[in-house]
């Protein structure tokens, strides 16, 4: 295997990166800022909610391509600078990529996390702490959440944190857009016994039963419409766009003094996310890590002003 890298001007990138994965039979592309870590880097897309002008590129890209054999690259990079006109494409190298344990390479990245005192996710490779008391066991895959982003350990900690001053939790709870399904686990282990992991994705409704079976609790996942009935917690760790928008839906799921724990919040969000959800119950900052905000209130009970 070998990768292709070369140099395009704006005008040109997303034109090559296009022909290289369409027409030059690339296994991959990715591009990236050519000026990344200098004056002239461009942050278009680093801090989650951003908002990017459409069509946004950098001055200056690196395209990479891998193919299975040099002869492909080296077709696919006189193609790309025939059709790229002047300097507005230029090779920057063809190189043998080093074969890899790809799997082993993976799974290093993911060792056992403690989420909050005694309460572990933990890989199925690894053996779990001697002192934890609680475990996730959870493999990384195409769904979201691994317990490594700063808020799904806030939606943890959380729920460890509700568990340690009431004693259990509601017993029924919905983990709304559940990606892995890891804090629909999180509140099995933690007491609640009716719990409902639901998602737009197909794949995260895969990943979320598989998770919920190796870990052996009661979790029943499905897309958003298996979501039925009133519940006392429901978790929702999205962003805050599509959390905006969910604010009827997810306050028609919650049973009178229920209480809402939403996250995928940035700090600078919190104030708008207040004000979506004031007309069914007051939202208030609850924890905090690396710029992300958990946010969580209660809906008042009936005939309670």
């Amino acid at each position: 295997m070998v990768e292709l890298t070369l140099l395009a001007l704006a005008s040109s990138a997303e034109a090559v990166s296009d022909a290289l994965l369409e027409e030059a039979g690339a296994l991959s592309v990715s591009v990236e800022d050519a000026d990344a870590g200098t004056v002239a880097e461009q942050p278009l897309f680093g801090e989650p909610g951003l908002a990017v002008a459409e069509g946004a590129v950098w001055h200056r890209s690196l395209i990479k391509a891998l193919f299975a054999d040099p002869n492909g690259a080296e077709r696919a990079a006189q193609r790309a600078l025939a059709g790229g006109g002047g300097d507005a494409v230029l090779l920057q190298s063809i190189e043998p990529v080093a074969e890899r344990d790809w799997v082993s390479l993976t799974q290093s990245q993911f060792t056992p996390t403690e989420i909050a005192a005694g309460f572990w996710v933990v890989p199925s490779w690894h053996e779990p702490p001697t002192e934890a008391a609680h475990v996730i066991r959870l493999d990384p895959g195409l769904a979201f959440g691994t317990g490594t982003h700063p808020t799904t350990r806030l939606c943890l900690r959380h729920l460890a944190r509700r568990t340690a001053r009431d004693g259990r939790l509601p017993a029924r709870v919905l983990d709304y857009g559940c990606g892995s399904g890891i804090l629909a686990i999180g509140a099995a282990l933690h007491g609640a016994l009716e719990i409902d992991a639901v998602d737009i994705d197909p794949q995260a409704v895969s990943a979320a039963a598989a998770n919920a079976t190796a870990n052996a609790v009661p979790v029943r996942t499905g897309p958003p419409e298996a979501a039925q009935g009133s519940y006392g917690l429901i978790l929702a760790n999205i962003l805050a766009t599509p959390l905006k928008l969910l604010a009827p839906l997810l306050c028609s799921r919650l049973a009178p003094g229920g209480e809402l724990v939403l996250a995928g919040i940035l700090e600078r969000q919190a104030s708008e996310i207040a004000s979506a959800y004031r007309p069914w119950l007051a939202l208030e900052s609850r924890d905090h890590e690396d710029g992300w905000v958990l946010m969580s209130g209660r809906l008042p009970m009936i005939g309670v002003a």
